[in-house]
């Protein structure tokens, strides 16, 4: 009998850091590990998020055997409502994180009972469909992550999910030494392991750091203090909500996904406080300044976030204030960078003090690097090791490490989303390429925004728009109006004479025009405005009938 091949299938997160989803394929009976979503860079104008392209998935749904998710941040559960609207497979993960999932499918409609939420602890197993997957906890900068060991006929797969070696950590769970042990000792054919941190040298800093510059931090502040971070970093409101009630301040929670992920993490034990630290916000807002914290969304400077609104002016419920402090708690994800920096300059312009990670250690990474990814290779010893989670200078760094470590270049594959890898009698080969790419979702549509249509956004934002309507008589003949209208092109005062100039043009073009009157009016517009302004709006040529 043939022997059936391991096909592992990354949808997510190889090529890029975010929307990480990875497919495992056995005699044609699926396992999907994560489904995450990423922000838009820059230049991906009205995209609210990006998800996988995951139409494989979709096309096999009825293959898919379950769907297991390694902790609760949005790069890997960002995507999960879209995926259950095709596949109707059971979703596992450990408490905190159907917690959350649970909430943010109720947020988008989706009756969360209903989508088969499976509790899976670290420390136990379950069979799904020809896999055997193992949780054993590791430490990241959320409560409750695990990494899979993924018994499969060929042989077993450690796929780390985010994860850290943090030997104090907040919650005091360290990473499971034991069960990566184990399995070196059972034999790892490959090892799937996360790459975000693998060009910082040493070791990442221990979440206790942060607990010394919170408490300077919340010693020398006079007026508020709003710190901002993600929604599921429910160890940093921990760390928070001591250093207030140190300080004898009250807490206030804005934003409805961080007000849910608190609650949920209360109910569930994985964070703790007394009831009267915590007061609603608009009881916060009637407090004198100096015994308020306020815990915002918005770290990564988003527009319509919490933090987004306060630099720019708009947030409804109150606004930045002299004597403010503001420390931010997180890392700006790559490509982000431009959004956080300018939201720290608005918000010092409202005068503000503002706290980040480059003045003061408010935040650590809950990534591994470069010494922990080499002690990861050591307690697994995998045969194959296959880097993920990162952009692809990272998945570079990390193969790099695996040779530090003695491995042989031929035993790690650097892939990126979509390329097919095969285990085949213990040997690793790489398959066919499939879609992997982006996803764009722009309000209610889903992938209805490709790159055409992003390149037509980009054109409009550069040089804006000039539409020329153009009126005939009634028989067709002869030109009776020329209207000129532009939008984000030049303020009306500049364009006048540019117009007036453009007009008679087009006027003496219709009189000696005997062919495509809008292309050659299309043309002749680009040609003139161009020449006259070394600027290229999109122009739009209309034609109509008095």
């Amino acid at each position: 009998m043939k022997e059936k091949k391991l096909r592992i299938i990354p949808l997510g997160g190889l090529g890029e850091v975010g929307k990480n989803m990875t497919v495992y394929e056995y005699g044609g009976e699926i396992l999907v590990v994560d489904a995450g979503m990423m922000f838009p860079d820059n230049d991906m104008i009205g995209i609210d998020y990006i998800i996988p392209d995951f139409e494989y998935v979709k096309q096999r749904a009825d293959k898919v055997r379950g769907i297991v998710i390694t902790h609760g941040h949005e790069d890997h559960t960002g995507a999960i409502g879209h995926l259950l609207e095709s596949v109707d497979a059971p979703v596992y993960g450990t408490p905190l994180t159907l917690g959350m999932i649970g909430a943010k499918l109720n947020r988008r409609g989706f009756d969360h009972k209903a989508a088969k939420l499976q509790t899976l602890k670290a420390g136990e197993s379950v069979q799904i469909g020809p896999f055997k997957v193992h949780a054993f906890h590791v430490c990241h900068s959320v409560p409750d992550g695990i990494g899979l060991g993924i018994e499969t006929p060929a042989g077993l797969i450690v796929h780390t999910g985010d994860y850290k070696f943090d030997h104090t950590p907040v919650d005091n769970w360290p990473t499971d030494y034991a069960r990566l042990a184990e399995f070196a000792q059972k034999g790892v054919l490959a090892l799937l392991a996360d790459s975000t941190n693998a060009e910082r040298p040493g070791w990442t800093p221990s979440e206790k750091v942060i607990d010394s510059a919170f408490d300077r931090v919340f010693r020398e502040a006079k007026g508020r203090i709003i710190v901002a971070t993600f929604a599921s970093l429910i160890s940093r409101m921990q760390q928070v909500i001591n250093a207030a009630t140190r300080y004898h301040r009250k807490v206030a929670f804005v934003g409805l996904s961080m007000t849910e992920n608190v609650k949920i993490a209360r109910q569930l034990g994985y964070i703790d406080f007394e009831e009267d630290v915590v007061v609603p916000v608009e009881t916060a807002l009637q407090m004198a300044d100096s015994q308020v914290v306020l815990l915002v969304t918005g770290s990564q400077g988003e527009p319509t976030s919490i933090l987004g609104r306060l630099s720019n002016g708009s947030n409804k419920r109150f606004d930045i204030k002299e004597g403010d402090t503001v420390v931010l708690s997180s890392h700006p994800i790559p490509g982000n960078e431009e959004l956080v920096y300018r939201a720290i300059n608005r918000l010092l312009e409202q005068g503000a003090q503002v706290i980040y990670e480059a003045i003061a250690p408010v935040h650590v990474s809950g990534h591994a690097s470069q010494e922990e990814i080499k002690l990861m290779l050591h307690l697994t010893r995998p045969r194959y090791l296959i880097p993920i989670h990162g952009e692809l200078r990272m998945l570079n760094q990390h193969a790099r490490l695996g040779m530090d470590v003695g491995m042989d270049p031929r035993q790690i594959a650097i892939v990126e989303n979509g390329r097919v890898i095969e285990f085949e009698h213990g040997e690793m080969k790489l398959g066919e390429r499939i879609p992997g790419g982006y996803v764009f979702v722009d309000g209610t549509g889903v992938g209805d925004v490709d790159r055409s249509v992003m390149r037509e956004r980009e054109m409009l934002s550069q040089d804006g728009i000039v539409l020329l309507n153009l009126v005939r008589d009634k028989a067709n003949a002869n030109l009776k109006e020329v209207e000129v209208i532009s939008r984000g092109f030049m303020s009306p005062a500049e364009s006048q004479d540019l117009f007036e100039d453009l007009r008679k043009r087009i006027e003496k073009l219709a009189r000696s025009a005997n062919g495509n009157l809008e292309r050659d009016v299309m043309n002749l517009a680009k040609s003139h405005i161009f020449d006259e302004t070394k600027r290229r709006p999109v122009v739009f040529v209309n034609i109509s009938k008095a």
